[in-house]
């Protein structure tokens, strides 16, 4: 909680060599940032991510600088603790694609990790099992996968029934909207298919969806996202 703004995005420093000020770039200068327990961070200090996350790019004193691409977020927090952690502002919960709840490993991966704690892992000799441009290129490959009209009208019917819903006090964005068709493209590119069905929107809308409503009456987003995708019409 002790984090600053200028920890993550970078700040200028006074260069005695030089006599000039020298931008001395954060972390979020990366391909993939991984912020752990997120909540632990002060509201000032999470909207620090919120440019980044949106535009790809970070502003110190004026002046703007492009991340490297690709850039995305991987953000982890812990629902039960609560003391010395603060709820993540609507708009950056906003900026996250995806919310997912992981649970516990099933028995084979918990012994797999046991042996592999036994073994002891050594961090160096981990190596990339794919390259910046590959993954640039797996994303327009994904851009390209068909989705009809007809399953563009549902992902509206979602969100738009979400905004209208009486136990719903904030709806889904249009960037949920855009988040869904995205990955309703990704989910159905790894499924060795060019175009969508309406199973891939189904099994997504979840966990794009839920995390973007601010429900009523202590109700639960997912529950809702479910109701809704039994009550609006399947194309």
């Amino acid at each position: 909680s002790d984090l600053l703004p200028t920890d993550i995005t970078g700040t200028n420093i006074w260069n005695q060599g030089t006599r000039e000020f020298e931008f001395l770039p954060g972390p979020v200068f990366t391909n993939i940032l991984l912020t752990d327990e997120i909540n632990r961070a002060t509201p000032r200090t999470q909207s620090a991510l919120l440019e980044v996350m949106e535009e790809r790019q970070i502003t110190v004193d004026g002046l703007s600088r492009s991340v490297p691409q690709p850039f995305f977020v991987i953000a982890t927090q812990n629902p039960i603790e609560y003391q010395g952690t603060f709820p993540l502002p609507e708009a950056q919960m906003d900026r996250f694609t995806l919310s997912l709840s992981l649970g516990y490993p099933t028995r084979e991966e918990e012994l797999q990790m046991l042996k592999r704690h036994q073994e002891g892992i050594i961090i160096s000799e981990l190596k990339p099992c794919i390259s910046s441009q590959e993954v640039l290129e797996l994303q327009r490959l994904c851009s390209q996968v068909k989705i009809e009209n007809s399953l563009q009208e549902y992902i509206l019917d979602l969100v738009r029934a979400s905004r209208e819903a009486e136990d719903v006090t904030l709806g889904v964005s249009p960037r949920g909207s855009v988040a869904l068709q995205r990955t309703t493209q990704a989910l159905a590119f790894i499924d060795g298919r060019d175009y969508a069905l309406p199973d891939d929107i189904k099994f997504l809308a979840p966990h794009v969806l839920s995390h973007r409503l601010i429900p009523t009456g202590g109700r639960k987003a997912k529950t809702i996202v479910e109701r809704l995708l039994r009550s609006v019409p399947i194309p």
